[in-house]
């Protein structure tokens, strides 16, 4: 993640599997902590940080990307099927 607003993170591993344990690093002040993969999430994709409800805004490098349409829990993959865009 880059900042610490984000509540989403960005998966920069291959093969990261459901169960695995991460090294999550903030850029921004270059603090880390770590977070359970709920899920397999590919390389490039985004990983939830927190519990997320439809309707929350999604927050990854400090900026508004879409809405959650459908909950998503700490640590499980964020994608088209629960993110849409806010602009339609």
């Amino acid at each position: 993640m880059h900042d610490r607003r984000d509540n989403v993170g960005v998966v920069v591993v291959e093969g990261l599997a459901a169960g695995t344990t991460m090294l999550c690093v903030v850029t921004a002040d270059d603090s880390d902590f770590r977070l359970l993969a709920a899920a397999a999430v590919p390389i490039g994709h985004k990983i939830a940080l927190a519990d997320l409800k439809p309707g929350d805004t999604v927050v990854k490098y400090g900026h508004d990307i879409g809405r959650v349409v459908a909950p998503v829990a700490r640590g499980e993959h964020v994608h088209v099927h629960n993110l849409k865009t806010k602009r339609w």
